[in-house]
């Protein structure tokens, strides 16, 4: 399998180049130079498979020149055997024909451990493999820098540097990415909001001078591989209702738009998926795009699910190379434009993306609705990102699909939201129960690109 652009001016890559780059050269990035298909009788065969068999099935055709199927089988199983489920991702049942998909059982209480855990194994064996260190440096608005520092923490072939927006994240989250005491993990609070440390990140990988000196890495949903791993609970969420058999609808509460396009990859690889549904609180770049008013940035409005707090979701880069007919240069005009505050997007990429996409937009006092509403109806307690994700799928829902919303975090990363709207407070696991009594380790810093790269340099295999 050989991997591509969105903007087309990169050289062809391998699963572990693409994966070890992160970026593309030119500023786009990388995807499968075509989309493998399963056939119905391979997703049907799928049912009743763990989690790990399933995993190794869906994302076998993507890495199978990079890795050995013994090799990768390993890698899996070390990836998930921290998971507090032995399903993994398991199903539950909110009311008539709606389902909660639970992906918060992992080390960090969130969905992009399934990722994370994943991708940090796949470095260390691909690294040692090559006898090479590499600096991963990535941007958070909360549960990517948490995830990223426990799957890569204490590992001897990276350091890891995470940027997150100083006050804008919850404490739970603050906390996971400043109490590791491993000393190739850095925390960097940088006075600005995420879209500034999403910014700052790609002005690194595009500065090819530091990025070579200090063999940068990405592990943002910028690198494939991260949207990979999540492809894999779309099929086994799937098959669990009777895919292939029936088709199924997912309902996604999302910022960066990756854990979304991970559900349209595997829609293109054969799941009948009916909609996929973009869920957004205030800050709704996408929904606004979605609804026809083109993709413009606005100012990105601190809320109670702060994850989704964000006015340029990179993957969506990802969506519109599709839209637009693979066609790399358009993706980079359309990018171009972004740098200048936005773009309309053509009718007939419109087109393409309302064939998979629907979308909505929840408020605040909605949010909190939600969280109280669904604890005293279904008897569960869910997060603020979940609330939203589940306000938009009772909108969306049909009577003959089944809707999907995937639960992305536990409602204990926000424990001040989630009472404040239930009344209860939400425990940690018993495995995080002293979190808040861990010593911090941490640095403020400036928005500043010069200064965060001087940084990085002088903290290298400190």
């Amino acid at each position: 399998m050989r991997y591509i652009s969105t903007r087309g001016q990169a050289p062809e890559l391998s699963f572990e180049e693409a994966m070890l780059t992160g970026l593309a050269r030119d500023g786009g990035l990388y995807l499968p130079a075509e989309i493998p298909v399963m056939s119905q009788d391979e997703i049907a065969a799928l049912a009743g498979l763990p989690y790990e068999e399933i995993a190794f099935r869906v994302m076998w055709p993507y890495v199978s020149g990079s890795f050995a199927e013994d090799e990768f089988r390993a890698i899996i199983a070390r990836a998930y055997e921290g998971f507090g489920h032995d399903a993994r991702a398991p199903l539950k049942q909110l009311n008539e024909n709606h389902f909660l998909l639970e992906l918060f059982h992992g080390p960090t209480l969130a969905f992009k451990d399934f990722a994370m855990q994943l991708i940090g194994q796949l470095f260390q064996v691909a690294l040692k493999r090559r006898g090479d260190r590499v600096t991963i440096v990535g941007a958070t608005s909360g549960d990517t820098g948490s995830a990223a520092i426990e799957a890569f923490r204490g590992l001897d072939a990276v350091d890891v540097f995470i940027l997150f927006p100083h006050g804008r994240v919850s404490e739970v989250q603050r906390r996971q990415m400043t109490t590791p005491a491993d000393g190739n993990v850095h925390a960097l609070a940088v006075d600005g909001d995420f879209d500034d440390c999403q910014a700052a990140l790609k002005d690194m990988f595009n500065d090819f001078d530091f990025r070579d000196g200090v063999k940068l890495a990405g592990v943002n949903s910028i690198n494939f591989a991260r949207v990979l791993a999540q492809i894999v609970y779309y099929f086994s969420a799937a098959v669990s209702l009777g895919a292939p058999h029936r088709k199924v609808s997912f309902t996604v509460p999302t910022g960066n738009f990756g854990d979304i396009f991970a559900g349209f990859l595997a829609k293109r690889m054969g799941l009948p998926i009916d909609r996929l549904v973009v869920a957004t609180n205030q800050n709704d770049i996408l929904h606004r795009c979605l609804s026809g008013e083109g993709y413009f940035k606005g100012d990105t409005i601190p809320s109670i699910s702060p994850s989704m707090d964000i006015q340029v979701s990179s993957n969506f880069e990802r969506a519109l190379y599709y839209a637009y007919g693979e066609d790399g240069s358009a993706v980079a005009q359309l990018m171009d434009e972004l740098r200048n505050g936005g773009f309309n997007v053509s009718q007939g990429a419109m087109e393409a993306l309302r064939e998979s996409f629907d979308s909505g937009r929840v408020s605040e006092d909605e949010t909190l609705e939600t969280i109280k509403n669904t604890l005293a109806h279904s008897a569960e307690l869910v997060c603020p990102h979940t609330a939203v994700g589940i306000k938009v799928a009772q909108e969306h829902r049909s009577a003959d699909v089944p809707m999907i919303t995937l639960a992305t975090a536990h409602p204990a990363k926000f424990p001040a939201a989630v009472e404040k709207a239930s009344g209860e407070h939400p425990p940690l696991p018993s495995r995080m129960s002293d979190l808040y009594e861990r010593p911090e380790r941490v640095t403020r810093i400036a928005n500043d690109l010069g200064t965060l790269e001087d940084h990085i340099r002088r903290h290298i295999a400190e």
